[in-house]
């Protein structure tokens, strides 16, 4: 089958680069609102587990936030690096033989990012060491365990097994 081209003209082709340029700035606007979301998240519960002190939690969130604010610069410098050359007379990247690299390097920031994320969560043997669990912390014996049973276990009563159980904290 034979297709026809249309051939734009210049004010035509100009309001396609117009209208893809205001979906380029709302798309970007809509990657830095989650990313402040993301980054207002993770700082919030980073405060809970370190008020918590929760170690080793705390420590993977850090790496976390280190892999996420890297991504950041890393799309910062290749945004800034795009805009320049797209504004130079003599292109440093030629679209017409090398143009893929302009999209693929963005992939390759979310591929490593999600790398990062696997190797950071990946299962352990120790996981289960802390993953519902409260670390007790770790500043000295500022907790003390204090158990009373009511009843004794020789008695053969039928009546309810009372006992109690209460932590002691000293500040």
């Amino acid at each position: 089958s034979i297709t026809e081209n249309e051939i734009l003209t210049h004010n035509e082709e100009e309001e396609i680069l117009d209208v893809v340029s205001i979906l380029t700035f709302v798309t970007a606007f809509i990657d830095v609102t989650f990313y402040l979301w993301i980054f207002d998240a993770l700082n919030q519960t980073m405060q809970y587990l370190e008020s918590m002190n929760q170690s080793r939690k705390l420590k993977r969130y850090l790496r976390l936030r280190l892999f996420l604010l890297l991504s950041v610069l890393f799309a910062v410098l290749w945004s800034v690096f795009g805009i320049v050359d797209s504004y130079n007379s003599q292109r440093m990247v030629n679209e017409e033989e090398n143009g893929w690299v302009l999209t693929a390097v963005w992939e390759v920031n979310y591929f490593v990012v999600l790398m990062g994320l696997s190797c950071l969560w990946a299962p352990e043997a120790g996981a289960k060491e802390y993953a519902y669990v409260m670390e007790l912390s770790t500043l000295g014996n500022d907790l003390e365990f204090d158990t009373n049973v009511v009843d004794s276990p020789d008695d053969d009563s039928d009546e309810e097994e009372e006992s109690s159980f209460s932590i002691i904290v000293h500040e």
